[in-house]
């Protein structure tokens, strides 16, 4: 994702049928400077003045995608080579020291809304959709492979779901999270194996006035080096990666829906606030007969 602060953004969200939204006012944070008494002051705040106007709010349009509407807005986006540009030339102009110059990054979201099958959320824009991936709708990040988020939605043939807590309380709800992706990530290799726990579970009701659950978990896969050798120190395991997933469980429409982000685990503690920004925005909505 490589994005560092949501803000001003809007509410977005999908489902996948396992076993929580954005705030439709977010206050807008813009960049802060902190500079060192001394001549950068009067050489580096017109730089970052002038940088500020050319970055402004920008309004997109909307667009139609069959039964879905993507909404575009654009907040503060800083693109990292630019900001370090920035910091670079300060140093150029500033003789004497490096200006501590702080630039409170924001990503910018676009918002999909199916009316069709009754769900919303926000995602990057510079994420693209996967089609045929198997879930209702599939992003992903093109820049980490890894980094992703889906919808599905429960079949209301066979089931019908009044509320979330037809799954149980969070905690068991988050074990049935557990267990689908578990189940999901079978292997067949020789010499591969999983470490999973549920790292939280919560539940809340959202500004829509439904009750969201949302579950945690981490899976880490190891495989041998050299899963045929005969002599045990000669299989040596070896991390595969280590994933964060989070899932956000609504029910309307006598279906579960829930939103799935896949992330690895050092990518997450770069981007948490913004990967909460998207489980935030995660809305089901009654479709109209």
């Amino acid at each position: 994702m490589r994005i560092l602060q949501a803000s001003n953004i809007y509410g977005v969200a999908f489902g996948i049928p396992s076993i929580s939204t954005l705030p439709k006012s977010s206050s807008q944070r813009h960049p802060t400077i902190a500079i060192p008494a001394g001549e950068a002051l009067a050489k580096s705040v017109p730089i970052a003045r002038k940088f500020s106007e050319q970055h402004s709010l920008k309004m997109g349009d909307m667009e139609k995608e069959g039964s879905s509407v993507v909404l575009e807005k654009k907040d503060f986006a800083v693109p990292r080579r630019k900001a370090t540009a920035l910091i670079f030339s300060s140093f150029l102009l500033s003789n004497y020291e490096l200006p501590k110059v702080a630039y409170a990054q924001s990503v910018e979201f676009r918002e999909y809304i199916d009316t069709f099958d009754g769900y919303s959320f926000m995602y990057p824009r510079n994420w693209i959709q996967v089609r045929g991936a198997g879930a209702d709708i599939f992003f992903r990040d093109p820049l980490v492979l890894d980094e992703n988020l889906s919808v599905e939605i429960s079949s209301p043939s066979s089931s019908k779901y009044k509320s979330v807590k037809d799954l149980g309380p969070p905690q068991e709800a988050g074990k049935g999270v557990l267990r689908q992706y578990l189940t999901e990530f079978m292997s067949t290799r020789l010499g591969v194996r999983r470490e999973s726990s549920v790292l939280s579970t919560s539940s809340r009701v959202a500004d829509d006035g439904k009750l969201y659950y949302e579950v945690e978990v981490n899976i880490k896969s190891y495989a041998n080096n050299n899963e045929l050798a005969v002599m045990p120190q000669d299989r040596v395991a070896r991390l595969e990666w280590d994933r964060r997933y989070l899932s956000v469980l609504g029910v309307e429409n006598n279906c579960l829906y829930e939103l799935r982000i896949q992330t690895p685990e050092k990518v997450f503690v770069q981007e948490e606030s913004d990967i909460r920004a998207i489980m935030d925005s995660f809305r089901v909505n009654k479709i109209a007969a």
